[in-house]
């Protein structure tokens, strides 16, 4: 399955679907558009939502460090990222990891739901 991406902002945070195969090269245009659209609005929490049919390769999910470094990726960044392929949860944790380990804020969630209490604490 294609990639496909949508990113948006929406009042509060930037919206982020991401559907398909994933590799660096559509990480570098989800993550430049995401970059883009933070610094645009003066907002930093991004909620992005996730089907996965192909995870990243692991060396993939480590450059993503060297990625928001090159994208000069504001460290205030909150991203609240939903992957419903269990599959993926993996890959998408260890990107967590390395980007926690850099200074950025980001948790993987199985739900919107969950994703949405821990950026916003709504109920």
């Amino acid at each position: 399955m294609a990639n496909k991406i949508i990113v948006t902002f929406e009042d509060d945070h930037v919206h982020v679907i991401s559907d398909g195969d994933k590799n660096y090269e559509s990480a570098v245009q989800m993550w430049s558009q995401v970059a883009k659209l933070c610094r645009e609005h003066e907002c930093f929490n991004v909620l992005g939502l996730a089907t996965t049919t192909t995870p990243l390769e692991a060396v993939d999910g480590y450059d993503h460090g060297r990625l928001f470094r090159e994208l000069n990726m504001p460290t205030n960044i909150r991203i609240a990222w939903v992957e419903t392929n269990p599959e993926a949860i993996d890959i998408a944790s260890f990107v967590e990891l390395v980007l926690s380990n850099r200074g950025y804020n980001a948790n993987v969630f199985a739900t919107e739901h969950e994703a949405r209490l821990w950026l916003f604490g709504e109920e």
